[in-house]
């Protein structure tokens, strides 16, 4: 499923430039920058974070809270951390329980002794091939909410040295929907047109503020499709498709 419009150029050549023939070569070397979201975009997280926040609630209240109703607080915006997300939950519930509390409860469930922690419930949604096509076209990278260490936790065991650079919730001081991380990611590399995939409204506002073009994951099977897939074109998605396996013909256009 692909819905999409035609990207705005970016483009880090100065306009009305005349350039010498080593600042061709160089303006000829310069790639597109495809910047990823991590959780719902790169890796199926519905087993493992969202999973997480549901034993954390229970944990606290006596109560498992529904999926759909994590992905309902989702598509309000401003809720891109599961640690808040969690403690906010807990509270609704009409339960006080410090915030420290909830963050500590919440990765010793994640990660576990190393073993046996949710996060290796975690599948890697590309097909096989696809960032090795993505990356002799264009750059990789990773503006994430997880913190840099967890990220790359995830993404050497299924994509090792394919995403330059990983910026995590630590490498920004606010969070999404600010800007600030897609903006460091593109002071850091030379680019021509920039892209931001994301799987939720916080992701999409982010992009609209840094002037970049947004693609919205929105799985069709997925719980409140139709709203999310709204949400997106609200915030002026150029295109909102099922998964990245998707992403090359909107990077095309």
């Amino acid at each position: 499923m692909v819905n999409s419009r035609p990207p705005t150029p970016q483009s880090s050549t100065p306009v009305g430039r005349t350039a010498s023939s080593a600042s061709d070569r160089l303006v000829a070397s310069v790639k597109d920058l495809l910047i990823f979201d991590m959780d719902g975009v790169l890796v199926e997280v519905t087993e493992s974070y969202r999973e997480t926040i549901q034993q954390t609630v229970h944990h606290f209240t006596g109560q498992r809270i529904a999926r759909e109703t994590i992905q309902e607080w989702k598509n309000r915006g401003g809720w891109n951390d599961d640690w808040a997300l969690s403690h906010a939950l807990i509270k609704s519930a009409g339960v006080e329980v410090d915030y420290q509390q909830v963050v500590d409860h919440f990765q010793n469930l994640f990660h576990g002794d190393g073993t046996n922690g949710l996060v290796l419930r975690e599948r890697w949604i590309a097909q096989p091939g696809l960032f090795d096509r993505l990356t002799t076209q264009m750059n990789c990278a990773v503006f994430t909410g997880r913190l840099r260490w967890e990220a790359e936790l995830t993404l050497r065991r299924f994509a090792p040295d394919t995403f330059h650079p990983i910026i995590g919730a630590d490498d920004v001081s606010r969070a999404k929907p600010d800007p600030e991380g897609i903006l460091k990611i593109c002071e850091m590399l030379p680019h021509h047109r920039v892209w931001y995939a994301g799987d939720t409204v916080d992701d999409a506002r982010s992009a609209k503020a840094a002037g970049v073009s947004f693609i919205g994951i929105a799985a069709p099977s997925g719980l409140r499709h139709d709203e999310l897939v709204a949400l997106f074109h609200a915030e002026g998605a150029q295109a909102v498709i099922g998964d990245i396996n998707e992403i090359e013909a909107v990077t095309r256009l």
